[in-house]
């Protein structure tokens, strides 16, 4: 028996190779994979680390969304995405930033989207949340999504410049989404 093992993007995959010989001499290989979560580590050095958000994070998930955004999530809308593989933190210590991402049905095949990412305004401008999107788009990979969206405001050129360079485009403009009256952008990443 062999194995062969690789992580990618909080999910661990063991290739198990077999091998069995029947009566007449002939090779049967059996594969499989199995599949199990493990905590990721930036390079060594840096101490940050990208993990699944824990219940006991949510307090310093929802003081970052309240220092980030004019129009910041309740709390209660944080604890309904508890469960997706798709939310995560970076910590480095404390929790420095978030990621909230899932799938949903879409003509057959899932769609992602980024709902919600935010790193704390002391920290920003150090990658933390080029990798935290890097890993929402591993765990929407592994879910199998065609294609990935996000809502982004007009007028914040340092996110749209991340998600370009990413492979988000620019699909279309729904105007006054944000309740001061402001537009939201509509990008689209085909996986």
């Amino acid at each position: 028996m062999s194995g062969l093992g690789w992580s990618f993007m909080n999910v661990f995959c063991l290739v198990v190779i077999d091998r069995e010989y029947d009566a007449g001499g002939s090779i049967h290989l059996y594969v499989g994979c199995v599949r199990h979560r493990v905590t990721t580590v930036a390079p060594p050095g840096d101490g940050l680390q990208i993990r699944p958000v824990e219940r006991a994070d949510l307090l310093a998930v929802h003081r970052i969304e309240q220092s980030a955004f004019p129009q910041p999530w309740p709390f209660t809308a944080f604890e309904q995405y508890l469960d997706q593989p798709g939310f995560l933190v970076a910590e480095d210590g404390a929790v420095v930033g978030y990621v909230v991402a899932d799938s949903v049905p879409n003509h057959g095949r899932p769609l992602g989207h980024i709902k919600d990412i935010a790193v704390r305004e002391n920290r920003r401008g150090e990658g933390i949340g080029a990798t935290l999107l890097e890993r929402a788009l591993g765990v929407l990979a592994t879910q199998g999504v065609a294609s990935v969206k996000l809502e982004v405001r007009e007028s914040n050129t340092r996110a749209r410049s991340l998600y370009r360079r990413y492979g988000f485009v620019h699909r279309r403009t729904v105007p006054r989404y944000y309740s001061d009256g402001e537009d939201a952008l509509v990008l689209v990443r085909d996986q």
